[in-house]
């Protein structure tokens, strides 16, 4: 016999899944609390634990979520969450699945972040084209910085350390709070009123809200147009900021900013003596060589018969003059055929006889003028008819009463046409 007071687990656990997903106060929550037990699963969705002093609740964010965070969970962090509470019916255990997460305090500073990450970089302010080179041995440096504590003095004794020889000037700005990012900037740009070869900016470790001020666009802006090379010194190791990315070389720390401005002077020295060592060497064996060369010369056949080089150049010049004359001669003598060959010339021996030719063709082109000349045909008793200055050729091209000029042999005569007969 069934009793049906009794409902099974499932039953139940069902029944408080529907309480929980009907319930108005928990379809949508928001909490404040500490991350623990994190795990990020294979399929992509977090699994962790929220607790405060006094109490935890299991938590999960699918994948589709987890693609829009800024940051990364991790245990100890303190995170602001908006999610629906629910159980799960596999363990009657009751959830919270979280769709939004922010760092408590901070998350909105990290949407700006990026935010003007983003647009800085579409501007081209990270561009490393842009990127100017930091000199290798500097003779002054200039520092934004906060004129009391580590950064500072970090900076000041790894220079001092490293490279003696080089004058640090400091810009004294404020690097945290609400005017910091204004006074550095302003730092920036009345640094480059000096001689300067690099500009450190930076400050030592803190918050992000204590490194805010090297996130604002008026300090990435004063690094970007800043004409002096820039090192940014920002913080931590694991700390970036917008400037490190504007600036033309990121320090992890201030201490490595100084480390990198500068040469290490032991280094510079051992560097002198492996050159003047290897310098001397070359120039002992360019000696050697000269040595071996002036030797050479010295024990030389010329320079010991310097007369022989005399004789050389003597036997040359008349091999010279030899070939000279020999070329002058057979010009000579080419010419002199060529003024002989005119002279013998039929023409030149004999002028009137292209006279004679000449005249010959002139009375034959004389014929041939008076053959085409068109007067001499009126002498056979023709006449050459005109009407109106235009020889007539057909009497179609006249009419009765026409007055024509006709041309004979000898003489004019002007004509009435009585009578045309075709």
């Amino acid at each position: 016999m069934v009793d049906t007071k009794y409902v099974t687990i499932s039953q139940l656990n069902s029944y408080i899944k529907y309480v929980f997903d009907n319930n108005e106060h928990l379809k949508k929550v928001w909490l404040r609390g500490e991350i623990s037990n994190f795990k990020r699963h294979t399929s992509g969705h977090y699994y962790l634990t929220l607790k405060d002093d006094n109490s935890r609740i299991n938590a999960i964010m699918f994948r589709s979520n987890t693609n829009s965070l800024l940051f990364t969970p991790e245990d100890g962090m303190n995170v602001l969450v908006e999610g629906r509470v629910s159980s799960y019916p596999a363990s009657g255990a009751y959830q919270i699945y979280i769709d939004k997460m922010q760092q408590d305090g901070v998350g909105n500073l990290y949407v700006l972040y990026e935010q003007l990450k983003k647009k800085l970089q579409s501007e081209g302010y990270f561009d490393p084209a842009h990127k100017k080179k930091i000199p290798k041995y500097p003779e002054k440096i200039g520092i934004v910085t906060a004129p009391t504590g580590a950064a500072i003095q970090d900076i000041l004794s790894t220079i001092a350390r490293r490279f003696p020889s080089c004058e640090t000037i400091l810009f004294p700005a404020l690097v945290q709070g609400a005017n910091a990012g204004a006074d550095v900037a302003r730092q920036i740009k009345e640094a480059q009123n000096y001689d300067l070869d690099v500009l450190i900016v930076g400050r030592g470790g803190g918050s992000i809200e204590d490194l805010w001020p090297f996130n604002e666009e008026v300090v990435a802006k004063a690094i970007y147009e800043c004409k002096i090379p820039v090192i940014s010194a920002v913080g931590h190791e694991i700390d970036y900021t917008i400037s490190d990315y504007v600036a033309d070389l990121r320090a992890p720390t201030p201490t490595g900013a100084a480390e990198m401005a500068v040469p290490n002077m032991l280094e510079v020295k051992a560097m002198l003596l492996t050159l003047q060592k290897s310098l001397t060497h070359s120039l002992m064996v360019k000696m050697d060589y000269l040595k071996q060369r002036f030797s050479s010369l010295k024990e030389s056949y010329i320079l010991k018969n310097p007369a022989v080089l005399y004789d050389i150049k003597m036997q040359k010049l008349d091999n010279i003059y030899e070939n000279l004359e020999k070329n002058m001669l057979r010009v000579l003598s080419d010419k002199s055929l060529k003024l002989k060959s005119c002279c013998d010339h039929y023409i030149l021996q004999n002028p009137l006889v292209l006279l004679k030719d000449k005249d010959i063709a002139l009375q034959r082109i004389i014929e041939t003028l008076k053959l085409i000349n068109p007067l001499n045909i009126l002498d056979k008793g023709y006449s050459l008819v005109k009407k109106d200055d235009k020889v007539v050729k057909d009497a179609n091209d006249v009419l009765v009463g026409d007055h024509l000029n006709v041309t004979l042999s000898k003489g004019n005569l002007d004509v009435i046409v009585k009578e045309i007969l075709l």
